[in-house]
């Protein structure tokens, strides 16, 4: 008989599990430069889409369809009797889809590491292997009935099962790929490439933090009965709180190390806490998994620097510390921390022994397997993109895509139809305030050194940084100024820029973000311009800007052919 509670319990964790799929693809697109984002997304996509029927075809029978030592059985098509594994009042298709969800995390995982430089067509191969092999069988050792479960290994909900088995996955694929164009100097020296949306992967961040609560909680697979009510509720607590701790420490320990608290690396961090965390969250007190957050906190980081700087393995995300690293660790503290077996509650060394045991055991299966995989595709259809389908990005080159964000590169076609729409015709209404093409074209070309007008135009060019713009332009307001072009622009002064971290990698800030604010001026007095500006710019520290002016020729309103200073009058 079927149980309501325990079916919609198991269907709401597959339903969140799945969307950590959207939380996986805002923090790797953040993460990584906007000139990949649109391969970002769809690799995030079809993992999981080439993951489901595979994992149905293949997977799940070598996870779940026999008992045996190291692998399940072969099951094509999932035909066979499950109900031995299946949990109490939970249909088969609910505990399926449930795994399914699972598989495709743990695929999911390596794209973030090998991210900028894999071809397509070598991600979805092995995304595909991963799928229906490496992570099955393992899986199978741990929640199949398998070896490892027979010994008593403890992995509640997969910080080594899927988590560790993705992180070890992309720290091979990461390896053999080799780093990105321009990551390390001749030197090795690491340079510091920045993400190019810290605001999409914190929000990516956050959906997997809110996902994790039905990974975690949810894989208790049943709400029935008062203790597993209060087990649910309890992971609940100590995930939430390993994730908050890790992030605290973190930001303390970048604050000291770098000056700075670091964002992107403490970001990093609840993600960490989560993974760790997810191995023990049922059987960690509150204050053990406190631990396991501090732990994750102060490991994180330590773990980004040694790949980076150490071991030279270019990884954008963190993904092989994230879940490579954590994972494992959060499995071992799990031998410590255990309220009933725990070396730490007396329970002795042997469930640390056999925690420690199933992590080696998993680390050399998915390191071999791997391996050969990914060697294999690189000498048959390859595994790197070409150096200029990097430079270039691979948006274009493996997607025909110019950019994921199409309001800052125009296409020549829509650019066209843009100008054919821009007013409506002549008789169709909106026509009033428009001068004949006849009128406003051509206009009259004067001699260099002959002004437009009588009066004199200047060009005021004010560079400064951007927190000051506000008052900026809220002085100009006040003078008469209402024209202005506003750009974002890097440059240094003599000071030749400052040197800060990214992910704890030293970034030489020659050149600095500034505002460039250019007014043409004919009827406020230039002086006045100049005053407002140092008056509003003005802190007495380096960087306050500078101002530059520029004599005009000439300045053509393009839709009256007005010239010179009527040009540049509001009225008609």
């Amino acid at each position: 008989m079927y149980s309501a509670v325990n079916t919609i319990w198991v269907l709401l964790g597959a339903a969140m599990v799945f969307l950590m799929q959207a939380g996986f693809a805002m923090c790797e697109a953040g993460f990584t430069r906007a000139k990949n984002t649109g391969n970002i997304l769809m690799k995030n996509l079809m993992d999981f889409c080439i993951g489901t029927p595979i994992f149905w075809l293949l997977g799940f029978g070598l996870m779940f369809a026999g008992s045996g030592a190291l692998v399940g059985g072969l099951d094509p098509f999932v035909r066979g009797d499950y109900s031995t594994v299946l949990p109490e009042g939970v249909p088969f298709m609910a505990f399926f889809i449930f795994q399914t969800v699972f598989c495709a995390t743990a695929a999911t995982i390596v794209s973030g590491a090998m991210a900028e430089r894999t071809k397509f067509s070598a991600y979805c191969l092995y995304s595909l292997l991963i799928s229906a092999l490496v992570y099955p069988i393992s899986g199978h050792w741990i929640w199949g009935g398998g070896w490892l479960s027979q010994l008593g290994f403890h992995d509640f909900a997969g910080s080594t099962a899927v988590h560790m088995v993705g992180g070890t996955a992309a720290l091979v694929g990461a390896k053999i790929l080799g780093p990105r164009i321009g990551k390390y100097d001749k030197d090795g020296k690491p340079r510091a490439i920045l993400g190019h949306n810290l605001s999409i992967a914190a929000l990516g961040v956050f959906i997997l933090w809110f996902c994790w609560f039905g990974f975690n909680g949810c894989s208790t697979v049943s709400m029935t009965g008062d203790d597993t009510i209060a087990l649910a509720s309890s992971i609940f607590v100590t995930t939430n709180m390993s994730a908050a701790v890790a992030c605290v420490v973190t930001m303390l320990f970048t604050w000291v190390r770098y000056k700075k608290p670091d964002v992107s690396m403490t970001f990093n961090a609840a993600l960490g806490g989560l993974v760790a965390v997810t191995a023990g969250c049922d059987r960690v007190s509150i204050l053990g998994s406190a631990v396991i957050g501090a732990c994750a906190g102060l490991v994180l980081p330590l773990a980004v620097e040694f790949f980076d700087k150490v071991a030279k393995i270019d990884d954008p995300v963190g993904a092989i510390s994230v879940h490579g690293v954590c994972g494992a660790m959060g499995t071992l503290l799990t031998g410590l921390l255990d309220v009933d077996n725990g070396l730490f509650y007396g329970g002795g060394v042997r469930m640390f022994g056999v925690q420690l045991l199933g992590v080696a055991a998993v680390l050399a299966w998915v390191l071999v397997t791997m391996t050969v995989i990914f060697q294999v595709i690189k000498h048959t259809i390859g595994l790197r993109a070409s150096a200029q389908e990097e430079i270039d990005g691979l948006d274009l080159h493996e997607h025909g895509l110019p950019t994921a964000y199409a309001d800052f590169t125009q296409s020549t076609s829509v650019t066209a139809v843009a100008a054919d729409n821009a007013y409506p015709q002549d008789g169709a209404g909106g026509s009033a305030g428009r001068v004949p093409m006849d009128q406003a074209v051509p206009v009259q070309v004067l001699s260099e050194k002959q002004p437009a007008s009588d009066v004199k135009l200047t060009k005021v060019s004010i560079l400064c940084s951007q927190s000051r713009f506000e008052a900026l332009k809220k002085a100009m307001n006040d003078i008469g100024v209402t024209g202005m072009t506003v750009t974002q622009v890097l440059g240094c002064g003599i000071q030749k820029g400052k040197t800060e971290y990214y992910r704890g990698v030293e970034m030489s800030l020659n050149l600095l973000p500034k505002i460039r604010v250019e007014i043409v001026v004919a009827k406020v007095p230039v002086a006045s311009v100049i005053a407002a500006a140092k008056q509003s710019l003005y802190t007495g520290s380096i960087g306050d800007g500078k101002i530059f002016l520029y004599d005009v020729e000439n300045v053509i309103k393009i839709r009256t052919g007005e010239e010179g200073y009527d040009a540049l009058q509001g009225m008609d």
